[in-house]
């Protein structure tokens, strides 16, 4: 046997750790479990298996911080996420936290994060029959009046069962009596209310006094009670008691009423006469202190006010015990209920909870992916009770209700842009229907997290550069720059050269810098050797996986006068540029001397020759034409003048530091019949040698007019493609002596540009800062514009 008699199975019920346990699962992301206990089962109990119940394995429970949300100090019960079992953290007693309620269900909320999910639990405490009926006092007395009739009914104190339901008190039982007679009667809220009636007339001179015992016996098996012992004595006199005007008084009130506010009033009348027939009211003697600071009654007029704040949300109804008692010298008194009904006002604003939210969403998250869960709870009922959620300000999210009520889930309503905004701040407004109605707001701040969605865009598309040959090897020779509208690593940009291209290796020509784009080269550059060449620059940003785009460079190389003249005649059979010339001593003035050929490999202004007498022994004998080089005699020779003569020739270039060879010409002066001789000699070796001399010179501009047209059509070929292939292009290399011109033409986009010698053609126009040798041709469909250089 337990405690105060209880049977062994009782104590076992109390010690089941496991009830029934119903599983419900919704679509989304929810589900509801059920399970029951006995109250006060030990501390450390199991309630249920939650994560076997609902299908979750152990290392989920961990990883996904399975618990559960609430916001108890003291909570009744504890997750263990190593085995998911749900524990009895302390001592369950239905009486306290259910107090006087049929049912005793404690609803707990689960969550598991990433992603969200929420979890309803609820556990039914079971009532255990453990507490007896309990009477407020030991003994209760009453005064009776002699004179009251049979069929008085005088109300008694009931007895409290902390128990609920079946174990509450069942019963009344009244010793046996030949005057009273015992009579319950129902009381809302399961609650029986005794009265004792008489069933025989009182003779004060026979007995004074009855002792009755009453006994409450509550519905346990095997079942408890609790007795009090009645005390009557009768008194003579006074034997009308005051009665009212109705058997049920009922009045309607709305919450927050004034204080001031009459509820009703009840009226009561007596038979008797004088002091007796004088009625005073007042509230039953068991009408608790609570009640009496909410209302206050006219001991009067039974007028019933309002004293206090009325509060639909903590009692709906009241019942109020008025006693009508008269003045006699033993006073009569009748008890009477007045039902007060409470109608709701909307004074509660919706109250907004955030149960769970994510902080951070990525960009490329579907449509309807759950953001955050919103509960809302209002406080008021009926319509004043039903909330509506929705999002103030237009933004890429929408707010639906779950399966659960008051619960609402923010889900993306259309695709995100990190790019066009990261941030949202969300303004949850939850609103009533009442009227009027009220609302709260609550702020939810969202970030977009970046996902590597965007290419590297350059900055120009292709690059032109123009750089000049034997430029500094220790700097960049130019750069190229891309961005990325992503952020963090997916906009970290690294670059790189392929590094084959087609023609030949890029890589042995240049070097980028994989953070800033800056290119270098790794060794000078030769115009005479390369003049225009083509490569690709691809930009990968960091992300995963990467992406990344690639842009085509086209670089020019510029000439600078870095090549002397190079004399090609006179030349001696040592390689010396020195040379003899006969003539007749009876040539006439103007005669042609002699012809001294040069070349300079550079072309423009650093490849224009001009000549000029360095040293000669008699200026007033022989003149030097500056361009062509030819040496003619200004005057005729006279006896006087010496038979040998030396000129020394300057070749210099037209260069901005100008480059010069020198050669020497010794003229020696024959008597007429010698030169005959010596011509018809020299002559035949001139012939030849300027036959083959033409030759050259037309095997050269043959050559150099077929590489020029080629080079052009490649030049076009190549801008109207925009091919993306890896090119080297190399234009030919032209020389000329200094008696000819240099022209190079090419196109880049919508320019021309011709690199020529000294003879310019008309209409052209010299591009400064180009060393004077790079002419922009004019176009007939387009103007030109600025070209760059570098």
């Amino acid at each position: 046997m337990g405690r105060n008699g209880r049977p062994a199975r009782i104590e076992g019920w109390r010690c089941v750790a496991y009830a029934v346990a119903l599983v419900t699962f919704w679509s989304g992301p929810s589900a509801q479990i059920t399970y029951s206990i006995s109250e006060e089962v030990k501390e450390g109990s199991a309630v249920g298996n939650i994560a076997k119940d609902l299908g979750i394995d152990m290392a989920t429970l961990k990883d996904r911080d399975y618990r559960i949300v609430g916001s108890s100090t003291e909570p009744l019960f504890r997750l263990n996420r190593d085995d998911g079992v749900l524990y009895v953290s302390r001592k369950v007693d239905r009486e306290e936290i259910c107090e006087r309620s049929n049912a005793c269900v404690l609803n707990l909320k689960t969550v598991l994060e990433n992603p969200l999910e929420i979890h309803y639990v609820s556990v039914a405490v079971l009532d255990v029959n453990d507490h007896p009926p309990v009477f407020p006092e030991k003994e209760k007395r009453l005064e009776i009046f002699e004179s009251t009739l049979p069929g008085a009914r005088f109300q008694l104190q009931p007895a409290r069962d902390p128990d609920g339901a079946q174990f509450t008190v069942q019963q009344y039982r009244l010793s046996p009596s030949d005057h009273f007679r015992l009579e319950v009667k129902e009381r809302g809220e399961d609650r029986k209310m005794p009265f004792l009636v008489l069933q025989k007339q009182l003779d004060r001179e026979v007995m004074r006094e009855h002792k009755l015992m009453l006994t409450a016996i509550d519905g346990g098996k095997p079942a408890r009670t609790g007795t009090i012992e009645l005390l009557i004595r009768v008194l003579d006199v006074n034997d009308n008691s005051p009665v009212f005007t109705k058997d049920v008084y009922s009045a309607v009130l709305k919450e927050n009423s004034a204080p001031g506010t009459i509820v009703i009033q009840v009226n009561a009348t007596d038979l008797d006469e004088g002091a007796n027939a004088e009625i005073v009211y007042s509230f039953g003697k068991e009408v608790d202190n609570n009640l009496q600071n909410l209302f206050g009654i006219n001991p009067n007029t039974g007028e019933i006010k309002v004293n206090g704040l009325i509060d639909f949300e903590e009692n709906q109804s009241f019942e109020i015990d008025i006693q009508a008692s008269d003045k006699g010298t033993i006073p009569l008194s009748t008890d009477r209920t007045v039902m007060v009904t409470v109608i709701d006002l909307n004074d509660n604003s919706p109250e907004i909870e955030v149960t769970s939210y994510s902080k951070s969403v990525p960009e490329d998250s579907r449509i309807g992916t759950t953001v955050a869960l919103i509960s809302v709870n209002d406080l008021d009922s009926g319509p004043n009770g039903k909330v509506s959620c929705f999002i103030l300000r237009e933004a890429p999210f929408t707010i639906s209700p779950s399966l659960q009520d008051g619960m609402f889930i923010v889900v993306t309503k259309l695709q995100l842009n990190r790019e066009q905004q990261s941030l949202y701040e969300l303004a949850i407004v939850a609103k009533d229907t009442g009227d009027p109605s009220l609302s709260s707001e609550k702020i939810i701040r969202v970030v977009v997290s970046d996902v590597n969605d965007n290419r590297p865009q350059f900055s120009l598309s292709p690059y032109t550069f123009y750089i000049t040959e034997n430029h500094d090897l220790t700097q960049p020779i130019f750069s190229v720059k891309a961005s990325d509208l992503d952020a963090s690593d997916n906009a970290h940009i690294s670059y790189y050269i392929p590094r084959d291209i087609r023609g030949g290796r890029i890589d042995v020509l240049l070097n980028i810098n994989q953070e800033t784009g800056e290119i270098s080269a790794l060794k000078r550059f030769d115009f005479e050797t390369l003049k225009t060449f083509q490569f690709q620059v691809v930009a990968t940003d960091s992300g995963t996986p990467s992406l990344s785009s690639n842009v085509t460079v086209n670089v020019f190389i510029l000439d600078q006068n870095d090549n002397a003249p190079v004399i090609l005649y006179p030349v001696s059979s040592n390689g010396s540029a020195e040379g003899v010339e006969e003539i007749p001593r009876n040539v006439n003035a103007g005669h042609l001397v002699t012809k001294v050929r040069a070349y300079d490999a550079d072309i423009g202004y650093n490849g224009w020759l001009l000549f000029s007498l360095q040293e000669v022994s008699d200026h007033s004998l022989f003149g030097l034409d500056r361009y062509t080089g030819r040496i003619r005699t200004l005057r005729s020779f006279t006896e006087t003048d010496e038979a040998e003569h030396k000129l020394v020739i300057l070749v210099k270039d037209n260069g901005n530091v100008s480059l010069s060879a020198t050669a020497t010409v010794i003229v020696k002066v024959v008597e007429p019949k010698e030169a005959f001789a010596a011509s018809d000699v020299q002559s035949s070796a001139t012939d030849e040698e300027e036959n083959n001399v033409t030759l050259y010179l037309m095997i050269t501009l043959g050559s150099v007019s077929v590489l020029f047209l080629i080079s052009i059509i490649v030049l076009i070929a190549m801008q109207c493609s925009k091919s993306t292939d890896y090119t080297s292009k190399y234009l030919p290399e032209t020389n000329y002596d200094g008696t000819m011109c240099h022209s190079i033409q090419y196109r880049s986009g919508d320019k021309r540009y011709m690199l020529v010698g000294p003879r310019m053609s008309v209409g052209s126009t010299i591009v400064p800062g180009s060393q004077a040798n790079t002419l922009v041709l004019p176009d007939r469909r387009h103007t030109s514009e600025e070209v760059r250089y570098f």
